[in-house]
Formats: structure tokens, sequence, C-alpha cells
């Protein structure tokens, strides 16, 4: 466990630092055990004093009583303290991602990031939860055991301590040899984990294009990879018992012959000597659980690894220390902006993009595939930062404001639609948490949302199922769209966002937030000329460049790819007509 990552341990320190202290006072107790277990048998047995086995038995009794109490303390301790550092590694991690740009999240995959928060903090509870108590417990044992046969017999115990280390090394070096297959296969489980998710969001896709037999061979061919990596492991590890039980025999039969001799010889009481193998068990079975515990360690070191990996992330984006909190109005400039995904350096996505958007204007953008329409307004809200320039909001650069208020008043509803596991009120609620019943509905009408939530049977109070799967596309779109409109934004950017409803709706959409929030700033890219036809202004995008601006009369005399898509949208529907 590095430092970093035991930050996390936090409010459980007590039941962390409890735990290997209880598990000492259990050792302790479990030690003593045998050498009472010799007195009954060399005293109390030899010379038929039923007395001294009773009052001696009632004490191993006690003493295992107590053992037993501390054992479940440190149990119980140890589960406390493992379980809490778990949830604040959670927790730390989940938060660091919500400080992500859209960059950094880029860095890590969907899939990889579920594996970190799932699978990986799950090896590290357990590596925790065995150090503070099974690796505190084991190396007690033996030290303890080793001293009580020392006492005993001094030739049993000097060949322990040569068994130990013998035996130590070869468990080590077992685990070792595993150990690159344990870090090989959780970069295989976030394949994996891409495969499931991917397959399940894209269900009905798979359905409609008869694709199951494909994914399934996909699936199988990742689970199989998966299943030879841990086999490989398990194979490896494997070896750990036999060697373990052909030492633990081999060290009784020694032992049994060293103590038959020393019996004979009277040097050795009988009792001693089944306290020592007693001993001899407990100190072969601490390193089994030492080798036990280092595999368990060396997996999680793969996952701390990886969880370092993203709270070592630095947040591309952060406030500064003087941000601005007060967004005054919706006018919108690009100075001289380039953007490459990339960073400096990189292709460029954006070029030279100088624009300038007045408060509450209509604004359409329209342009072919590729031509970076989504990023442009991605600028906007901050999605990403510009490689070079300033984009300006209100007039002052978004890199100067405090991205939560800056985001407050930038609403977007990207071209992905994504609704949650909720009611319709819930859903829409995440526009203002505190909006009123009224307020719901009334941006719902604004974007033609109630006419069919008036229609299901629960209305408002419908539940969304996990991606909104129980709504249609374009009505998931109007959903979105009316929780971009609680949040009273001075800018609103549609990124596509109305692909999936009919002209009709489209057209009083546009007309409700002409008549509702004039003084609101709308930007709306569209592929569809009826979209931005009426639009205040309208930017032709063309390979990441601002190709031609201007109302759609003025572009139908001066630009040729705004005329081009006209004439085949327009022109060519009338004479399909």
């Amino acid at each position: 466990m590095n430092r970093k990552l035991l930050q996390s341990v936090r409010e459980y320190k007590k039941e962390s630092i409890m735990t290997p202290i209880l598990v000492i006072f259990e050792v302790f107790m479990e030690v003593l055990i045998p050498l009472l277990m010799a007195r009954i048998i060399d005293v109390g047995i030899a010379n038929g004093d039923m007395g001294y086995i009773l009052s001696i038995g009632v004490v191993l009794v006690i003493m295992a009583m107590v053992s037993l109490f501390f054992g479940a303390m440190a149990g119980r301790t140890g589960a406390i303290a493992s379980s809490g550092y778990a949830k604040n590694l959670r927790h730390d991690i989940f938060y660091k991602i919500q400080e992500f740009s859209f960059k950094n999240i880029d860095h890590f995959s969907t899939s990889s990031l579920v594996t970190r928060l799932t699978t990986d903090i799950t090896n590290i509870q357990m590596a925790y939860m065995m150090t503070i108590r099974m690796l505190v417990r084991a190396p007690i044992m033996i030290i303890l055991s080793l001293v009580m046969t020392l006492t005993i017999n001094a030739d049993i115990a000097l060949m322990l301590l040569i068994t130990v280390p013998i035996l130590g090394g070869a468990l080590i070096f077992i685990a070792k040899k595993a150990h690159p297959h344990f870090i090989q296969v959780f970069d295989e489980y976030d394949v994996l984990n891409n495969t499931v998710q991917e397959n399940v969001n894209a269900a009905r896709v798979v359905k409609a294009y008869v694709r199951a037999e494909h994914e399934d061979e996909k699936f199988h061919k990742i689970s199989g990879i998966v299943y030879k990596l841990f086999t490989a492991a398990e194979k490896i590890v494997a070896w750990n018992n036999p060697v373990m039980m052909f030492t633990m025999y081999l060290v009784v039969l020694c032992m049994v012959y060293i103590g038959g001799r020393s019996i004979v010889f009277g040097a050795m009481e009988t009792g001693e000597l089944t306290s020592v193998i007693v001993y001899a068990i407990q100190i072969l079975s601490s390193l089994m659980i030492v080798s036990f515990v280092f595999v368990l360690i060396m997996i999680a070191e793969a996952s701390t690894d990886r969880i370092t990996e993203v709270l070592n992330e630095v947040p591309e984006m952060a406030d500064k220390a003087d941000a601005k909190t007060e967004v005054s109005n919706g006018d919108i400039d690009f100075e001289n902006v380039d953007f490459s995904y990339a960073g400096e350096g990189g292709n460029l996505s954006l070029k030279n993009i100088n624009l300038h958007i007045k408060s509450g204007q209509m604004v359409g953008i329209i342009g072919g595939t590729g031509s970076a329409k989504s990023t442009l307004v991605q600028m906007i809200p901050r999605l990403y930062d510009v490689t070079k320039g300033a984009v300006k909001v209100g007039g002052i650069d978004v890199r100067d404001y405090k991205l939560e208020s800056l985001r407050d008043q930038v609403s977007v509803v990207l071209q992905k639609n994504v609704l949650f596991t909720g009611s319709i009120y819930d859903n829409i609620r995440w526009g203002d948490e505190n909006a009123t019943d009224e307020e719901v509905q009334r941006v719902c009408r604004l974007a033609q949302a109630d006419s069919f939530v008036q229609e299901f049977p629960d209305k408002y109070d419908t539940m969304i199922v996990e991606g909104g799967n129980n709504v249609s596309g374009g009505q998931k779109q109007r959903l979105c769209i009316a929780r971009a409109l609680l949040k009273k934004p001075k800018v609103l950017i549609l990124d596509d966002s109305t692909s999936a409803v009919d002209t009709k709706t489209d057209a009083m959409i546009r007309k409700a937030f002409r008549e509702e929030i004039p003084d609101t700033t709308k930007i709306i890219i569209a592929q569809r000329i009826s979209s931005v036809e009426d639009a205040d202004l309208i930017i032709v995008m063309d390979d990441g460049k601002i190709n031609g601006m201007g109302t759609s009369e003025e572009l139908l005399k001066t630009n040729a790819i705004y005329q081009e898509i006209y004439q085949s949208q327009v022109k060519g529907g009338e004479e399909n007509e």
C-alpha cells in the first residue's frame, strides 16, 4: 500500500491500529495453550492427578475463550477498517473523476474506470484486511512458537529455524512467478468489461443487425484470454499447498525422530513432544498464510498502481483563486481560436476561429460531418480548453470563471442524450433540484414534452429506466431540452438535439424559445436547413473553419456549401413531392 492510498483510511485509523493489537493478544493466548496441554500430559495424566488435570483444563478453556474473544474482536475491527478504507477510496476516486475534463476522461476508458472502482478496490480491500490481521499474526506466531520450542528442545528449534527461511523463500518464489499473470489479467478485465458494457448498451442494434453470434465470439475470445491468464497464475500458485504439506510432513517425521530419541534418553517428556509438534504446525501454517497474503498483496499492487494513476491524474481544468462567479450576459466571442484534441502540436480541429454572438441571438450552425460543429460549441462551457486564442462569455475569458458558475449559465444538450434512472420529475430537476412541479411542467411545455408525458399513466411520476430506454429518441431529446431550460441559462446550446423530432415539433420548440426566453443566447447545431433557417445568424463550418456567416438569405447568395445543402434538402424535397 502506498502512502497516497493510505490517506483514504482517515476516520478508520482507530480500527486499523486496534486490529493488530487484538491479534497480538490472540496469538499470545494460542501460543500458551500447547504449553498447558503438555503439562496436563506430563504431570496430570502421568501422575493420575485428576485435580491437576481439571484445574489446568479450566485454565485452558478460559484461555481458549479469551483467544476466541480477541480473535472475534480483531475480525470485527479488521472488517470495519478494510470496508471503511474501501468506501473512502471509492469516494476519493469517484470525486476525482468528477473533477476531470473531457480530455482527462479520454485518457481512461469508461470500462477501465468502472473496473478500478470495483474489482481493483475489492483487491485492495482484501489485501488491507489481510495485512492488518494475518500479516501481523503470522510473523508473531512464528517468532513466539520458535521461542517456546527453543525452551523445550534446542535441536528441534534449530531444525525449524533452518526450515522456515527455506520454505518461506520457496513460497515467495512461487508467488512472484504468478505475479506477472495477475498484472496482465486486470488489463484484460478492462477489455472484458468494455465488451459487456458495449453489448448491453447496444442490445437493440445487436438484435436489429442479427449480430449476436459475432458478439458472442468477441466475448468468448476475451473471456478465454482472462481464463488462460488466471489458469496460468493458479497453476503456479497451486504449488503452494503440495510444497507446504511435503515440508510439514517431513518436519513432523524429523521431530518424531528427534523427540523420540529425547524421550528414550529422558531429555524430553511425551507432552512436550506433543506441544512441539503443535508449535511446528503453527509455524508452518503461518508461513502458508504469509505466502497467501503475499499473493494477495501482489495482486493488490497491480490494482494499487491503476488506482494511483487515477488519483495522480492532474485535472486539466482548475478554478483560479480569483475566479469569477457571475456571468453578466450571453455575449460569446471567439478570438483567434485554435484547438487540438492532442494538445499543442497536434492536428487542429478548429483553425483560427473569430466569431461574435450577441446576447439573446438565435444562432444556427450547419456543416458536413466532421466539420467540427460540436467541437466549436464545446469550447463555450469549457468542456475542453482552447489550444490557442480565447473564448469569452459575457466579455470574460471562460478560463477566468469558476467552472460551476460558468456551466450553470451555459446549458448544453449534447448529441448523446442521457436520462437517469428515476421519475421524469427527478430527471428534469437535474436542471434545478429545488424546482416546483409547476416549473418542471412549464419547461416541458416549452420543449414540447408535456403532451406525451401527460399520456403516460403516471404522468410526471413515470419512472425512466436505465439509459431512458422506455422512451423514444425524440421524447428523450425533448426531456433533455426541458432539463437544460430549467437551469434558466444565459446560453443554451442544442447540439443536434432535435434530430429525432419531426419538423413541426422542431419549429414549435424554436418558436417557444423566441417567445419565452428572448434574452437567452440560443445556439442550434443541426443537419436540417429547416432547423436553422430562421436563425438570426447562421454559421457554416467546413474542415474546422468558418466557411461563411449570415442569414439564410445572405448565405444563399454568397456561400456555396450552404447553397448545396439547401438545394439538396429544400429543392430536392420539393421535387420528390
